[in-house]
């Protein structure tokens, strides 16, 4: 396979690895919910790398869709480079507008997104996808990027999403109408394995139900009729046919029918054979509604007529917010993601957008679960000022009713809820007992979990009062923990503690303390592991 080199790359390769866990810090008052809660719908504000990296303990493994739209790199878009990655010449970049004069704007754009996208495939299922949206300046690269972290062999396809209706007459060249989504799955699925993506079929339109009636009443429902001849001829196949009426018919000239005589009688005998509503027109097979395929396998040409395009997501967006200006260039219809997620979802699947933007994934989420009734999640990160003035604002809106507005659904409200999130301080492990940031119990339990099984952390087990906060595959996992100082330097794992923890249920118990005042004899009569805080906690998953 060809690999993709660009300066930063063996900087970058791994630093997602190197990336701290941060605190998700709940806001109720910017949220819209009675209980905030990282199981809800998200809105999460802050850097996009450090936001996936907090969300692995609770979302590893979890998300079925992906989607994001990524700066496209054009030297127009006025972006960032702000990974904090351990490089002088990167050190360099970090502050600095990414323009059209900048001659590592292609490196500087693919050091930005190869962390960001090995943290996205983590999140994934394994039977999850994920699209992203792109544009001909960095389509080329992307593909490469993608085929290193996702794997050329699950490469799915490159939708052309036609974004604009009217040529552009002053272009140089070539008018440019459309876009690319790039799709790729995480596994993807292989015939004889049940693992791995399978895409949904598209619902069909309701003009192509119209073309089915019933004419004659059938019992078996609604049915269409296509020609009985082909153009490839059999002499086998070229016979009379008798109709109802009497009337002899041959196929025409060149043709001949597209099933024997024999088979012929059994389809009349079926009634599958309409000779028309007296009897004696040229025979046609009938085709009923019940019996084709229960969806459209989806094109890889998106029209804007079935999809939307950009100037129908900037409208979209005004009757959201009236006369508001918006810094988005490029924005997205509801319509385009929709098409997405019917693709790729079940009713109770997880979303995520890590380039949340103007909150358009979030809408279409909204919008999909009224339609069918869905409970399907939504997790958007947005690390620009406008999360909640915009994003979150628009989800708002949508959720509560946008009076005025044109579209029935979007006036009388979408329902749901959503819960707001704010980017908090590092985890920094090495700095609490010398009196550093404290995080909350539930955050640490959090972060000690996942970091040390590897496995989901769910905060309905914790019991703060026993210090019980999880059970893995192999493990009950403990963690003696307040953010006090004092409490730090006194508590320790004792005998007390160790029988406290009740009887025995054949896991060994992960325990984790600033200090213990139990020998190995102990440890071994009461199955405890002990981890040290802070300094043992990477060891077990390693």
């Amino acid at each position: 396979m060809a690999t993709l080199t660009f300066k930063g790359k063996t900087f970058v390769q791994n630093h997602h690895l190197a990336v701290k866990y941060h605190q998700l810090v709940p806001k109720k008052d910017k949220s819209l919910t009675d209980k905030v809660s990282l199981n809800d719908n998200l809105i999460i504000h802050g850097d996009n790398l450090k936001a996936l990296k907090a969300l692995l303990p609770t979302y590893a493994g979890k998300v079925k869709c992906i989607y994001i739209d990524p700066p496209y790199n054009t030297g127009n878009e006025k972006w960032i480079y702000n990974d904090n990655v351990n490089s002088p010449m990167m050190q360099e970049w970090l502050g600095k507008i990414v323009d059209k004069e900048d001659l590592t704007r292609h490196e500087k754009w693919l050091c930005m997104m190869m962390p960001r996208l090995k943290l996205l495939r983590e999140l994934l299922r394994n039977d999850g996808v994920i699209f992203i949206s792109i544009d001909d300046n960095e389509q080329h690269h992307l593909r490469m990027l993608m085929d290193e972290v996702f794997g050329e062999e699950n490469f799915i396809t490159n939708i052309i999403w036609q974004k604009k209706f009217s040529p552009q007459n002053d272009a140089k060249y070539f008018s440019d109408n459309h876009d690319f989504i790039v799709v790729y799955a995480k596994k993807k699925n292989i015939s004889d394995e049940k693992s791995g993506w399978i895409r949904n079929l598209l619902p069909r339109t309701e003009s192509m139900e119209k073309r089915y009636s019933n004419p004659d009443n059938d019992p078996r429902g609604p049915w269409s009729s296509s020609d009985l001849s082909v153009k490839t001829y059999s002499k086998d196949y070229d016979y009379p046919i008798t109709t109802p009426s009497g009337k002899v018919i041959n196929p025409t000239r060149g043709r001949c029918w597209r099933t024997s005589k024999d088979n012929l009688m059994k389809l009349i005998k079926d009634n599958r054979i309409w000779f028309g509503p007296d009897g004696s027109n040229v025979p046609r097979i009938k085709r009923f509604l019940s019996e084709v395929q229960k969806g459209l396998v989806p094109l890889t040409i998106w029209l804007h007529k079935d999809v939307g395009h950009n100037q129908q997501a900037r409208q979209e967006l005004k009757e959201i917010f009236s006369d508001a200006d918006f810094p988005f260039e490029t924005p997205k219809p509801i319509r385009m993601v929709q098409r997405i997620l019917q693709i790729t979802t079940d009713k109770d699947s997880i979303i995520l957008d890590s380039f949340a933007g103007s909150g358009t994934t979030a809408h279409a989420v909204l919008d999909l679960n009224k339609e069918d009734g869905g409970d399907r999640k939504f997790v958007l990160v947005e690390c620009e000022d406008y999360a909640d003035e915009i994003t979150a604002e628009r989800v708002r809106r949508v959720i509560k009713g946008v009076p005025g507005a044109k579209d029935e659904k979007l006036r009388e409200g979408l329902g749901g809820t959503f819960s707001y999130f704010e980017l908090g301080d590092a985890i920094e492990m090495e700095s609490i007992l010398e009196g550093g940031q404290f995080p909350t119990y539930p955050e640490l339990a959090r972060y000690v979990f996942y970091t040390a099984t590897g496995e989901e952390f769910d905060p309905s087990k914790v019991d703060e009062e026993s210090n019980f906060i999880g059970e893995s595959k192999e493990y009950e996992v403990y963690l003696f923990y307040k953010p006090d100082m004092e409490y730090l330097k006194s508590t320790s794992l004792t005998l007390e503690r160790a029988k406290n923890m009740g009887l025995y249920k054949g896991k060994k118990r992960l325990v984790f303390a600033p200090s213990k005042y139990l020998d190995t004899e102990y440890l071994l009569q009461y199955h405890i592991e002990y981890c040290q805080l802070p300094f043992e906690i990477y060891k077990l998953k390693e």
